[in-house]
Formats: structure tokens, C-alpha cells, sequence
């Protein structure tokens, strides 16, 4: 009897998945665990992998399509086995369009679609050995497949080689859909483009943030002096091969050590009880290409500033080409959100739930501070808190915040 391939949720929070591309095409031989097809997930893309031996009989959704989970795409069985042809996807998303130019004499052509933003691929990727699947991973993050050295049968580049490929060897990221001059002249004054699986996931989990959790917000203004000197200690004593401790490395282990002292903080809301961690896993907010993902850096409290560092950089590089795992971005009990880098002086970050807690990094700034009856310039860094108030009270915050700022102020702190 032939057996149903369905869409499945290859994430916990997946509710469709946007089929990539098929690896395997109607009367090709497959086995149990073989990969079918590349699905873009709200956080990946990932492996839809077969369940049966058999021949793939029928597909039943085109590349490009948007499939609920539970909806069949394809069948598997016996050679000249009669399946059901109804398809289960719904139509496939629209292609961009550009818009209509504005109007024009009817004797005139309508305005012809704006040339098409080239994208950076992996170079020479079809004359090299490699997976479907890990070429669309190097394609992603840009890896030249010339470069890797694969495992498989015959030399092939498979997945698990593209996945060790250090961020050295990637070429800068696609560029984002911009203006282009011709499209300008053409008269075309905007290009639609369909939202992506993760963009869907980002609108939603914001309008159930924003709008039902009351907000509020706590800021404090910290002395980064001691902290600076320490990292630039450490580093020191690690040299140049030892990795470096960043200040968000410094900062993430700052908030889990606070967490860890006011656990009414690394809380959940669950709708009929408040979840009180003992653990405490802090997810450290990650902007890519299309938007954001948090990679989770768990029992941070735990770790070494050596740990922390080495673990936050491969986990951010894997969020960056898509290649994180369900159980690395879900099951933060609170998190961080650092725009520093981007020379923002203070933000305000929307809590992620059902935590009840974030706070957002702005940058180290020298500015001049009294001390006594002069005025020093000191580093100094401004934090704000974004509190659940069903679970955090604004005195519960401050007290938090109170803490993170000591042991920031004094990083010898967080060895007691």
C-alpha cells in the first residue's frame, strides 16, 4: 500500500514550511531516511526525509509552494501503483511583481519589470561534487565549494562538510532587494516581496508580544571602566590563538549570574501559572538576512567567559546560514539583544515569550562623569530592561538591574 508523504513540523513552532526544492523527482528509488526535498522552516531550511522504501510515485506540490503542516506532498510506493494525483499544498507564492507605473497614454507599452538583484552563490558550485542539500547550504552562506574538502562517497561534498566550513572561508551575505537606477527610470516606483517563512513567524510572535504582554521598561547607566580592563586583560592572557572575550560575551554572563540571584526574573508566563527556571538559558538575540533569530546559550551561568565566547560566535555564524537546530533557539528562560556594534546609544527590545524578560545592549561610549570635585571620562554603557508585568513588578526589576550593574561595574563580583 502506498504511503502518504506529509509536510512536517521540522521545528516546534512550525505551522507551514515553504517547499525549496525537490531532491528527489517522480520515479526515483528511495529508502527510509532518505532526504525528499529542502523545506524552509520559520528558523531553516531543513530535511523533509522519507518514511518508506519505495519508489517516489507522485509529487503533488511545485518547488516554491507553501505547504500547512499535515498536508500530503508526495507518495511513495510500489512501481505502477495508482495514487491519489489531488495535491495538498496551497498555490504557490507570487514571484515578486513590480508595481503598475503611473498612468500613461494608452498607446504606451506598459513599464517592463526592474532588473533583477544578482546574488552572490557559491562559486563554480556546479562543477563540483556536492549534495543537493550542500549546495544549497554553501549557496546560502556563500561558501565557495572549491574550498571544501568533502567526505562522502567518491570525494562527494556533503552536508556535515559544508556545516565545518569556519567563517573565513564564506563570501559576503546577498545583498537585500535595493533601488536600482534603471528600474527608476522605467517609472517603477516599488517591487513587492512575498514575506518569507521566518518574516511570517516574526509578524506573528510580535503582535502576540506587543500587543497582549504589558510592558515596561527599566534603564540604568552602567561604568564600563573595570569591565574594559578585565576583558582587555584576558584577552591578553589568551593571545592569538586563544579566541577573544567580547563585551557581549561579558554582558551574557553578567545577566545569567544576576538571573541566578533574582530568579523571579528567569520566569515564563504560562497562562494559568508562572514557570520559575532554576536553570537559566539566555537567548542572544541574532539579525540575519531576512530578520531575527536568538540562539540559545544555556546554563550560561555555568560557563566560562571562554565557553560562553567560543559557543555564542558558532552559534551566531549557524544562525547567519540558516543551519541552526530546533533545540539551539528555543528554551531560552530570558535574553539579550546588543545593537552596540551598530553605534545605538539605547533601545528598547520586545520580550520574546513566554519569557518575561529582555534587555537591550546600547554602545560603550566615553563620557564625561563627575567624581567628587571633578569631572572624569569614563566608558559608560546604558542597558534597559523590558519586563513582563504579569510576572515582574517594577521594584522586582529595579533590584535585577541593580545587580547586573555591580557585577558589570566590577566583574570581580561575579566570582562570589
Amino acid at each position: 500500500m502506498a504511503t502518504k508523504v506529509h509536510m512536517e513540523a521540522l521545528s516546534p513552532t512550525m505551522e507551514e514550511g515553504r517547499l525549496v526544492k525537490w531532491t528527489k523527482h517522480e520515479g526515483d528509488a528511495v529508502k527510509s531516511g532518505d532526504t525528499l526535498a529542502e523545506v524552509e522552516t520559520d528558523k531553516a531550511v531543513m530535511e523533509l526525509v522519507a518514511r518508506a522504501d519505495g519508489q517516489l510515485l507522485k509529487v503533488l506540490v511545485p518547488e516554491g509552494t507553501t505547504v500547512p503542516v499535515g498536508n500530503i506532498v508526495a507518495w511513495i510506493g510500489k512501481p505502477g501503483e495508482k495514487v491519489d494525483g489531488a495535491g495538498g499544498g496551497q498555490p504557490a507564492t507570487a514571484a515578486p511583481q513590480p508595481a503598475p507605473a503611473a498612468a500613461a497614454p494608452a498607446a504606451k507599452a506598459p513599464a517592463p519589470a526592474p532588473a533583477s538583484v544578482p546574488v552572490v552563490t557559491a562559486a563554480d558550485a556546479t562543477r563540483v561534487k556536492a549534495s543537493p542539500l550542500a549546495k544549497r547550504i554553501a549557496k546560502d552562506a556563500g561558501v565557495d565549494l572549491k574550498l571544501v574538502q568533502g567526505s562522502g562517497p567518491g570525494g562527494r561534498v556533503i552536508k556535515r562538510d559544508v556545516e565545518g566550513v569556519p567563517a573565513s572561508a564564506a563570501a559576503v551575505a546577498a545583498p537585500a532587494p535595493r533601488t536600482t537606477p534603471d528600474a527608476r527610470r522605467k517609472g517603477v516606483p516599488y517591487e513587492d516581496v512575498p514575506l518569507t517563512q521566518i518574516r511570517k513567524t516574526i509578524a506573528k510572535r510580535l503582535a502576540a508580544s506587543l500587543g497582549p504582554i504589558p510592558h515596561f521598561f527599566l534603564t540604568t547607566e552602567i561604568d564600563m571602566e573595570r569591565a574594559a580592563e578585565a576583558r582587555e586583560a584576558l584577552n591578553k592572557q589568551l593571545g592569538e590563538a586563544g579566541g577573544k572575550i567580547s563585551f557581549n560575551d561579558i554582558v551574557i554572563k553578567a545577566v545569567a549570574l544576576a538571573l541566578v540571584q533574582h530568579r523571579a526574573n528567569n520566569a515564563w508566563f504560562q497562562e494559568d501559572h508562572i514557570r520559575y527556571w532554576n536553570e537559566v538559558h539566555v537567548g542572544m538575540a541574532v539579525a540575519i538576512e531576512d530578520g531575527l533569530i536568538t540562539p540559545v546559550i544555556r546554563n550560561a551561568d555555568l560557563k566560562s567567559l571562554r565557553q560562553i565566547g567560543e559557543e555564542s560566535r558558532e552559534l551566531a555564524g549557524r544562525a547567519r546560514t540558516r543551519r541552526l537546530k530546533p533545540e539551539e533557539y528555543t528554551g531560552a528562560t530570558f535574553s539579550v539583544s546588543n545593537l552596540g556594534m551598530f553605534d545605538i546609544d539605547q533601545f528598547t527590545a520586545v520580550i520574546n515569550p513566554p519569557e518575561a524578560g529582555i534587555v537591550a545592549i546600547g554602545s560603550i561610549v566615553a563620557k564625561a562623569v563627575p567624581d567628587g570635585d571633578r569631572v572624569v571620562v569614563r566608558r559608560r554603557l546604558r542597558v534597559t530592561m523590558s519586563c513582563d508585568h504579569r510576572v515582574i513588578d517594577g521594584a522586582t526589576g529595579a533590584a535585577y538591574l541593580k545587580t547586573l550593574k555591580q557585577m558589570l561595574e566590577n566583574p570581580l563580583a561575579m566570582l562570589l
